[in-house]
């Protein structure tokens, strides 16, 4: 038996919850909102849908450290930005320099004025602004953006419903068919 009606509910799902976490990847205003940097994660979000005997999987992709930017990550010294996140810095779990390469790519692409020293009045290189900004995010880790989980927890909560009506339908025209035969 086809269950094309079901495809056609868990398809809708993964539509709507992708839709939305792009729009919340680009709103508001850095640095708490637009979480949209260079648009990797952006273009990475997708789901995949497959049937494995009489069960549904669907599965939702973006780029590794899309957990972290919807979660948020713990700081080592102070947890004042996320108590929940299941991340956190310092843990040994986590590529060494993962954080230094990112800030230092980011800076490169984002115009960032530089900083001035409050003794000398001197502008600080990139390299000291990349450091202030490592140590500071490590310490007190990043708030969560929950720009997937919000999407994907208001769509599951219709998703019942949709399904049983898309079952319904198939359940119908699996009869209607078995009965012109």
């Amino acid at each position: 038996m086809k269950f094309e009606e079901i495809d056609k509910a868990l398809n809708a799902f993964g539509k709507y919850v992708i839709q939305q976490s792009r729009t919340n990847l680009t709103k508001g205003k850095p640095p708490y909102g637009n979480k949209n940097s260079t648009g990797e994660l952006y273009r990475s979000l997708d789901f995949k849908i497959s049937q494995e005997n009489a069960n549904f999987l669907i599965d939702f992709i973006m780029e590794d450290y899309g957990d972290f930017v919807d979660q948020g990550v713990r700081g080592a010294t102070t947890s004042t930005n996320n108590r929940t996140s299941p991340f956190k810095f310092g843990s040994g779990k986590g590529k060494k320099g993962g954080l230094t390469q990112g800030i230092e790519k980011w800076i490169k692409q984002k115009p960032i004025k530089q900083w001035k020293s409050k003794k000398t009045g001197r502008f600080l290189s990139y390299e000291s602004m990349k450091f202030l900004i490592v140590r500071s995010i490590y310490n007190k880790g990043i708030k969560p953006s929950m720009f997937f989980t919000k999407p994907f927890y208001q769509a599951f909560r219709r998703l019942p419903q949709d399904l049983l009506k898309g079952f319904k339908l198939d359940i119908e025209k699996a009869i209607v068919l078995g009965t012109k035969r």
